[in-house]
């Protein structure tokens, strides 16, 4: 069985907790990761997700680190023709703006489930049709 990396990586503070946006785009991740299995299955690949952790230094760095999704090494954004846009966030993350997805004239702070899906769909057909296994 072929495995559909999906990553997704957002900032946890020193007493390990991530901000509204980040948790809410993270149960959704992990929505479409399960409705993903099934789906997948008759083609021979698993979704894998990994969860990573930002520390507060290196959200520092680069705000838009945090709240990615990377599904087959590529941002969510490009397999769905979208950008990556950015906003204020919340207290946790300071004055910092934190990643959105813009896409259709919409912008998006929580990243929807049926988002997630779409593009995950999108890598796991061009891994299907790769003769290599890899997109």
């Amino acid at each position: 069985m072929r495995t559909l990396p999906i990553i997704w990586q957002r900032l946890v503070s020193a007493d390990g907790t991530t901000c509204p946006r980040c948790r809410g785009t993270g149960e959704e991740v992990r929505r479409a990761v399960a409705r993903l299995r099934p789906m997948l299955e008759p083609l021979g690949i698993a979704p894998g997700l990994q969860v990573k952790e930002i520390d507060e230094a290196s959200f520092a760095a680069d705000t838009l680190q945090s709240n990615q999704i990377l599904i087959a090494g590529q941002p969510l954004d490009a397999w769905l023709g979208g950008r990556t846009g950015s906003s204020r966030c919340c207290d946790q993350c300071g004055d910092n703006e934190c990643r959105t997805l813009e896409l259709e004239d919409q912008a998006y702070e929580v990243i929807p489930e049926e988002l997630i899906l779409k593009a995950a769909l999108k890598a796991a057909s061009a891994l299907a049709t790769s003769s290599r296994g890899d997109v």
